[in-house]
């Protein structure tokens, strides 16, 4: 199981900075098995459908005692939930909370 394992969001810079990031916030993350530059990229997205991260995939990005996208990636379902735990100025810390829970009602196929 992974419930209760961390995973840390990166890029967040390049989508809504640190607003979705809020200590105790449920996001949902996205595996995207074809995006051109990942095989193993988990798209983060938050309840209202915007993308705002993904999770981080290699050593330097990742932070210290959390797991890589690769890691967990044939562990968790299309789309699992995590929450915010902890924020830095480049790095989101987020505990796994749900490894198989479905797109949320209202939010569709996510693209």
């Amino acid at each position: 199981m992974l419930e209760g394992l961390f995973v840390t969001v990166t890029g967040f810079s390049n989508y809504l900075n640190l607003a979705p990031f809020a200590i105790g916030a449920r996001l949902i993350c996205v595996k995207e098995p074809t995006n051109p530059y990942d095989d193993d990229a988990v798209k983060v997205i938050a309840t209202d459908g915007r993308t705002v991260g993904y999770l981080a995939n290699n050593a330097a990005s990742k932070a210290n005692g959390t797991l890589t996208a690769s890691r967990i990636y044939d562990r968790v379902g299309k789309v699992f939930s995590v929450e915010v735990c902890f924020t830095t100025r480049t790095k989101v810390i987020c505990l796994i909370t749900e490894t198989d829970c479905g797109m949320p009602a209202g939010l569709g196929d996510i693209k």
